[in-house]
Formats: structure tokens, C-alpha cells, sequence
């Protein structure tokens, strides 16, 4: 817990000083050797002529390519000080839900930014990417990519903890009914009984074809746009040689959340906060596939909450929050390794580790065909046609 609350610190004490440091540099192009820039400063207890005095031990900060993230924060909307005061104002908030992957999660009070540790070579792979993954945004800052915007590193006791800035895909103030990681493979791609036992668990593929066997229906161009922008992203991630990400899907389900509110009325008072609007551009799963809702745009109406309207095959109203994670694996040699080994035991296609251009075309394929439909249209509106049809319609 100390850790925790000392790593907290050093966190928002770092970046309050590396943004405040960063404001009085003139803006300017990023150079190719922006992306290799390390700043690293030192923060005694006792406080520097640079830096404040705070109660944790001694600790040191480093900043990569600053110049570079704080353009990519630009490209995004985001403001120095709003970027401070979401991060810097209030405590961080720890989510309790580790990934698989062992790292620690926080979110900014305001729900708008996760902070995430990374192992050093997830760091690294990151650094290299960064040329790239901007180059690519640049064309397109419209899609369902990590969105990062800080890469930071705190040493203390003898210790590194890298750590990375992204967007928060599930805005807290929504409640979420399901959520599933989906990579389009069906080996082993069960939630285990332990995932099974937490408040909010994380299904994945096989449990999502026995849960929704008939997909989620989307309008037919919500549907384009969604299949267009995982096209393009599995595009970019298949030039980096990257795979094994995931699409996680997480549902809303507005007819069951008004269910429970009639019910929870009489018993207590529900939250009805309204979400505040998030502050970065393309940050809502619906931006990412639409492009921007707020420069007069009137794709995003109040009551979708950022969320991608959509409907099961009872016909009742979802809003799912998506994006794709865990982008920074890269298929080096280790998982060639893994698939080798893997292949010789078990039918190789269904195994996740798979050539990046296999693992992008299977991944698509799942999405628009299994996970995502497009809401077929309806036959003559005509009272005769409604009698017993499932078909979810639009509302």
C-alpha cells in the first residue's frame, strides 16, 4: 500500500514538473530525434532548487520523448493544463482489476486517462514504434488504437517502474453489464474460474459465442464504420509485426440498466450523474469509428454517452465501449517460439500466436462476421411483417 501511495506521488509530482518544464519550450515541429529524447530529473525529499520537497524517498523521473508526446497531446485536443489537472489535481484512483498481464492500473479522478505499468520491454517496443504509430495517426487520428500520451519511468530503491498514459476506454460512470477480450481464436479462449469469481469479470471469444451466439447488431453504417476502422488499425498493426491484441468489447445495456433503476428506486437513491464530456478528441469508442462529435458534428447525441449504439438479438438497446488493447506485444522470436510448439501439438490456425498478417485477417474476420452484424433491414412496414420477428430493429 505505501508503494502504492509513494508511486502515486512520484507519478503526479514528475509530471506535474515535466509538463510545467516542457510549456516553456517553443512549439515546433517533431524531428526524427525527438523520439529518442530522455529527461530525467531528480527529486531529493528534502526538495532542489528545481523540485518541491514531498514525503516519499528520493526518486528519480524520466520523461521519454517529450517534444513527441506533447504534440501527439495536441493532435488530440489535449491542453497542458487540463492534462495536468486530470492527472495532477486529485488522487489517482487504483483499479483493483490487474490485467493478465500483471501490470498496475490507475485512473485520473475525472475518468479521463488510465495509467498503466509496463515491462521494459513493452517500454522499448513502444519507443521504437513511436515514429510510426504518429505518422500513421497524423493521416488518420480516427481509431480504435491505444491512444498514448506520455511515456514515463520512476526510479526509486533500486527499482524502474515504467509507466504510460492512455485514454480510459469504460467511462466509470457507466455501468457495464458484460465485458469481453476478444481475439477472434477459439483455443483456450475461456475466462478461468478465477476471472469468473471477481465483481467484474473479463470473458473472452468462446464465451462470447455462447453468451451472444447472433452478435451485436449495429446500424448498417455504424457497422461500415466500425469494420472500416479495424481494417486500417489491423493494417497499421500488421506493418509493426504486432500481434496477439485484443478488441475489448465492453455492453451497457440501457433496457436492463432502466430495469434496475425501477427496481432500485424504491430501495435508494441511484446515481443518475450525467458523465462529464470527455476532454480529448476521438477518446469515445463512437468518436474513434466516426471521427469528431464536437466541431459541430451532431453524430454524438447526449444519450449515447460516448457509447456505439447497438442492439442484441432480443431487440434491446446496448452502447458498447471498445477499443483495441495490449498492443505493445511484440511477435519477436519468443513467440514464433510459442506458435512452433504450439502448432506441433494442437491444429496451428486456432492457436492466438500467429503470423501478424494471419492474426490480422482472422481478427477482422471474427469482428464483422461472428461478433459484429449489420441490423438487417426491415421487410414492407406493413403490421402483417412484425408478427413474431426477432430481428432487432432500430429504434
Amino acid at each position: 500500500q505505501t508503494t502504492s501511495s509513494a508511486l502515486k506521488g512520484a507519478i503526479q509530482l514528475g509530471i506535474t514538473h515535466t509538463v510545467g518544464s516542457l510549456s516553456t519550450k517553443p512549439e515546433r515541429d517533431v524531428l526524427m530525434q525527438d523520439f529518442y529524447v530522455v529527461e530525467s530529473i531528480f527529486f531529493p525529499s528534502e526538495g532542489s532548487n528545481l523540485t518541491p520537497a514531498h514525503h516519499y524517498n528520493d526518486f528519480r523521473f524520466k520523461t521519454y520523448a517529450p517534444v513527441a508526446f506533447r504534440y501527439f497531446r495536441e493532435l488530440f485536443g489535449i491542453r497542458p493544463d487540463d492534462y495536468l489537472y486530470s492527472l495532477c489535481n486529485d488522487p489517482l484512483i487504483e483499479l483493483s482489476n490487474s490485467g493478465a498481464s500483471g501490470s498496475l492500473f490507475y485512473v485520473s479522478s475525472d475518468d479521463e486517462f488510465i495509467i498503466k505499468t509496463v515491462q521494459h520491454k513493452e517500454a522499448e517496443f513502444l519507443q521504437k514504434l513511436l515514429p510510426g504509430y504518429y505518422m500513421n495517426l497524423n493521416q488518420n487520428p480516427r481509431t480504435l488504437l491505444p491512444k498514448f500520451y506520455g511515456l514515463y519511468c520512476v526510479q526509486a530503491g533500486g527499482k524502474n517502474i515504467r509507466i504510460v498514459v492512455m485514454n480510459n476506454l469504460l467511462p466509470r460512470s457507466v455501468k457495464m453489464h458484460l465485458k469481453y477480450d476478444l481475439k477472434g481464436s477459439t483455443y483456450k479462449r475461456r475466462a478461468s474460474q478465477k476471472e469468473r469469481e471477481k465483481v467484474f469479470p473479463t470473458y473472452k471469444d468462446l464465451d462470447f459465442m455462447q453468451d451472444i451466439p447472433d452478435g451485436l447488431f449495429l446500424d448498417s453504417d455504424m457497422y461500415s464504420a466500425l469494420c472500416k476502422t479495424l481494417q486500417r488499425d489491423c493494417l497499421v498493426l500488421q506493418s509493426f509485426k504486432i500481434m496477439d491484441y485484443s478488441l475489448l468489447v465492453a455492453i451497457h445495456n440501457i433496457d436492463q440498466a432502466q430495469r434496475e433503476h425501477a427496481m432500485a428506486d424504491g430501495t435508494s437513491q441511484t446515481d443518475t450523474r450525467r458523465p462529464a464530456a470527455q476532454k480529448a478528441l476521438y477518446s469515445t469508442a463512437m468518436e474513434s469509428i466516426q471521427g469528431e462529435a464536437r466541431r459541430g458534428g451532431t453524430i454524438e447525441t447526449d444519450d449515447q454517452m460516448g457509447g456505439i449504439p447497438a442492439r442484441n438479438a432480443k431487440g434491446e438497446r446496448l452502447l458498447l465501449y471498445i477499443g483495441i488493447i495490449d498492443v505493445l506485444q511484440s511477435y519477436r522470436f519468443i513467440k514464433k517460439l510459442e506458435h512452433s510448439w504450439k502448432a506441433l501439438v494442437h491444429d496451428g490456425d486456432t492457436v492466438s500466436v500467429h503470423r501478424p498478417s494471419f492474426y490480422a485477417e482472422r481478427f477482422q474476420r471474427f469482428m464483422c462476421s461472428t461478433a459484429f452484424k449489420k441490423i438487417p433491414l426491415k421487410p414492407s412496414p406493413s403490421k402483417k411483417s412484425r408478427s413474431g420477428t426477432t430481428v432487432p430493429r432500430r429504434s
